[in-house]
């Protein structure tokens, strides 16, 4: 039971929340049965299906809805008198800047990826207001707690490139041709040949039908009377036309995001009539696998299949599952080793992948790609939620001796499932908190400005609106408010090569790069290296701190 003084403490204090997820909801309600008056929450998505299974404050009415908002709105409904203000917008809209920031007495966040973490953790730090960070994978999570001069930063330690997805960018906002593989492997193929009674994230719905009654039909669900050209025809059209379609309704996923193109297969395959699929006869060999690329004549794995030949192998292996190994269907899981399955999942990836405008991979390529997605777990998400709780009360009481970074695990370790640890001190190399200088091996007589900003300054330092800066000159800028001469003269510096810009970057020079929205700087010392010849130059790039670690953990070159 919380003292008076503590909940004088909790009740005056304004917190800000950043995700409205799987820990945000938690979090949200925990906040609120805590005895927390004044709670404010960014969420940029809306509910999807899938969220349903743990995010409980969602129901399926609220699909297509703002998450800040539903949640808040389901709060009040058992905690009617505490104030909860929703923003439904990204975290790094300008309008969110320090200035913003600095009316709270604490930020906690239930992100799911990187570059918004250290977004917020950048403006904690300009702002000077302690932070409390969480995340979650499957069963394991956990939350650590980050005060400017008292605990190391969000960023002093690398942080390992994620391996899993979150569930809403498989099904929703695929942005890598790894997303796509997943949605194939994991939805698509499990829906199709899977268990029939695992509960699926795909919607089997149609609104083609006139009479409501069929609307509810699954569409995954072959009639008597239907024969296999039509249904995988019928199914093409569903997971790649219909099915966007209906996505693209939803205006608000694509204010800020590059909208899909929905395809169907009669504009993909015209000539796509009864019969002109591939040859039987060529996969039936005995001892040989059944596969649809024998039948339809492609010999290479490494070739990357344009639209109408993935249609074609997506088509076909679905004839040849039903056809040549009906009895497997309804017990299958994907496995890598299984042709036809990679087979199909190759080409359903590429179709999506099509239609989102990313680039399409060969059969070689997909079948080292396919990993494994982790699914979230309710629990976890509430224990998480509860630590948070606890350790912002610490910051709220200014308690910096008691803070901890606790980590749930899957199995016990000392007899124990959370395992506190006390926060570790600013790391003296960081160069986000501790203001170091970085250390850049480029080949500046190749490498272009734009590789520079698109690699180095968005991608491996995180900014989003870079000023770059060489002594008193200044070499780029964005922004609304630049004149289009000024604009146009920067842009033009976006092709030449570092050593021929107007202020040459070459091996010896300190090039300094600000985010005015982060209020974030650094410098970076250029040193000239020669790309390996197996290499393109421009991707021969090293960036490490003063110990010399790499920034994100790796070379870029090892990442390509």
């Amino acid at each position: 039971m919380a003292s008076e003084p503590q909940l004088e403490i909790i009740k005056g204090a304004k917190v800000l929340m950043v995700g409205a997820g799987g820990i945000g909801c938690e979090l949200l309600k925990t906040l609120a049965l805590s005895g927390f008056q004044d709670i404010h929450i960014i969420d940029m998505d809306t509910i999807e299906v899938s969220n349903l299974n743990r995010q409980f404050l969602f129901r399926q009415c609220h699909v297509g809805q703002s998450k800040a908002k539903v949640a808040r709105d389901a709060v009040l409904r058992f905690r009617p008198q505490i104030n909860i203000t929703p923003y439904h917008a990204n975290v790094k809209d300008p309008e969110f800047n320090v200035d913003f920031f600095k009316q709270f007495n604490v930020v906690l966040n239930g992100l799911d990826n990187l570059d918004a973490r250290r977004h917020v953790n950048r403006l904690c730090l300009a702002a000077e207001v302690p932070l409390v960070e969480s995340g979650t994978t499957g069963f394991l999570g956990q939350v650590t707690v980050h005060a400017k001069g008292k605990t190391e930063c969000y960023e002093c330690q690398p942080k390992p490139i994620p391996k899993s997805y979150p569930i809403c960018t498989i099904t929703s906002t695929p942005s890598k041709f790894v997303h796509c593989i997943v949605w194939a492997k994991d939805l698509l193929f499990a829906k199709l040949f899977g268990d029939k009674n695992q509960e699926n994230d795909l919607n089997v719905h149609s609104g083609d039908a006139d009479n409501s009654s069929k609307q509810m039909e699954d569409v995954f669900i072959r009639s008597l009377d239907e024969n296999l050209e039509e249904y995988g025809r019928k199914i093409y059209d569903h997971v790649f036309g219909y099915n966007i379609e209906i996505a693209l309704t939803n205006e608000e996923t694509w204010r800020n995001r590059k909208r899909p193109t929905p395809i169907y297969i009669r504009d993909v395959l015209p000539e796509n009539l009864p019969g002109q699929n591939g040859n039987l006869e060529n996969c039936t060999n005995e001892g040989s696998p059944v596969s649809a690329m024998s039948s339809l004549g492609f010999k290479n794995s490494q070739d990357v299949w344009s639209l109408a030949e993935s249609s074609k192998i997506f088509l076909e292996a679905l004839r040849l599952f039903f056809e040549k190994r009906d009895k497997d269907i309804g017990n299958l899981t994907f496995d890598k080793d299984d042709q036809l399955a990679v087979e199909f999942v190759t080409a359903a990836a590429n179709i999506r992948a099509s239609s989102f405008g990313i680039p399409m991979h060969s059969l070689f390529e997909a079948k080292g790609i396919a990993g494994n997605i982790v699914h979230a777990v309710a629990t976890t998400n509430a224990i998480i939620a509860g630590l948070i709780v606890i350790e912002a009360i610490k910051v709220l009481k200014d308690d910096c001796k008691n803070y901890r970074m606790t980590y749930c695990l899957e199995h016990p370790t000392r007899k124990m499932l959370l395992m506190p640890v006390v926060p570790f001190e600013a790391n003296k190399s960081c160069y986000v908190c501790s203001e170091t200088p970085l250390l850049l091996e480029i080949n500046t007589h190749s490498s272009k400005l734009r590789d520079f900003i698109e690699k180095i300054v968005k991608s491996k330092l995180g900014m989003n609106c870079p000023l770059i800066m060489l002594g008193s000159t200044l070499i780029y800028e964005v922004g609304d408010d630049l004149e289009e001469d000024v604009a146009a003269s920067y842009n033009r510096n976006l092709d030449k090569v570092l050593a021929e810009l107007p202020a040459p970057i070459i091996s010896g020079t300190i090039v300094t790069i600000e985010d005015l929205q982060q209020e974030f700087s650094c410098n970076i010392s250029i040193k000239h290296r020669q790309a390996p010849d197996c290499l393109d130059a421009s991707e021969s790039i090293w960036l490490t701190n003063s110990s010399g670690r790499f920034i994100d953990g790796f070379p870029t070159e090892t990442n390509r």
